[in-house]
């Protein structure tokens, strides 16, 4: 017999006393139930993450507020308001807001296939660009109906910034004379 592979009789005696054993002490127990365990995964890498530039965010906003009055139409309160008013102002601020992101970005869809239409998704897709929504199981490839396109900035066209320009200053106050 060698070393690695004790014989029977060992191996009776070894469980009888690991049975009592286990069943007796709390911390022996806790350490068998950590072998039968498969070993845990190691923790991923974290994703190093890097700061989003608040002046691009600050001028998209401003370009909003010029051209649709995007940020007074959010603050102001609207529940004493008709659903018609409330519709003629959003009409405003969506016609203005279209203008202002056309200008900015030329946007183009993620996906060709027509909203509703059945794809196939290969093992290779790009998770950050297709959202995988509803009663997901297995792996790839997955089958399933286009619900949204999707929208991608293929080119930004923000204004340079001025040296000493404030950015967070959205919308000036204004002041009539």
């Amino acid at each position: 017999m060698s070393a690695s592979r004790p014989s029977f009789f060992v191996r009776f005696s070894l469980a009888f006393a690991a049975f009592f054993r286990t069943l007796f002490d709390a911390d022996f127990a806790a350490g068998v139930r950590d072998l039968r365990l498969p070993a845990p995964e190691p923790e991923p890498e974290p994703v190093p993450l890097r700061e989003a530039d608040a002046d691009a965010a600050m001028q998209l906003l401003a370009a909003l507020q010029r051209k649709g009055r995007f940020l007074d139409f959010l603050g102001e309160d609207v529940s004493s308001f008709s659903d018609a008013d409330i519709g003629a102002a959003a009409r405003v601020v969506h016609d203005g807001a279209k203008l202002a992101v056309a200008e900015l970005f030329d946007l183009v869809p993620i996906r060709s296939e027509e909203e509703g239409s059945e794809i196939e998704l290969e093992a290779d897709y790009d998770a950050h660009a297709v959202r995988i929504v509803g009663d997901v199981r297995g792996q790839p490839p997955f089958r399933g109906t286009l619900s949204h396109a999707g929208w991608r900035v293929a080119a930004a066209h923000l204004p340079k910034l001025a040296e000493g320009h404030d950015a967070r200053v959205v919308a000036p106050a204004e002041v009539e004379l």
